[in-house]
């Protein structure tokens, strides 16, 4: 991926899976050794964001899923995160 790549890339508007196929690739590069330190840490920025935008994905949709169970089952279920 080029630095012209890297600059055309808006994750916000990326799919789960794009994102996903992405960040694996940017893993494999990082871990591969090849990169200078600039590139490196360019890449490593790029994978943060999306790792955060696929978080935000999953997410949302266990928000959803809750509420499609809530809606289904009449009754209110306790956020997963608050069990914790």
């Amino acid at each position: 991926m080029s630095e012209n790549q890297n600059a055309q890339i808006n994750v916000e508007e990326m799919s789960f899976e794009e994102s996903m196929t992405l960040l694996e690739e940017l893993v494999r590069k990082l871990e591969g050794g090849n990169l200078d330190l600039d590139e490196s840490l360019k890449v490593y920025e790029q994978a943060v964001a999306l790792r955060e935008h696929c978080r935000k994905i999953l997410d949302e949709s266990d928000r959803k899923v809750q509420s499609i169970m809530e809606t289904a089952s009449g009754e209110k279920r306790e956020d997963f995160k608050e069990l914790e």
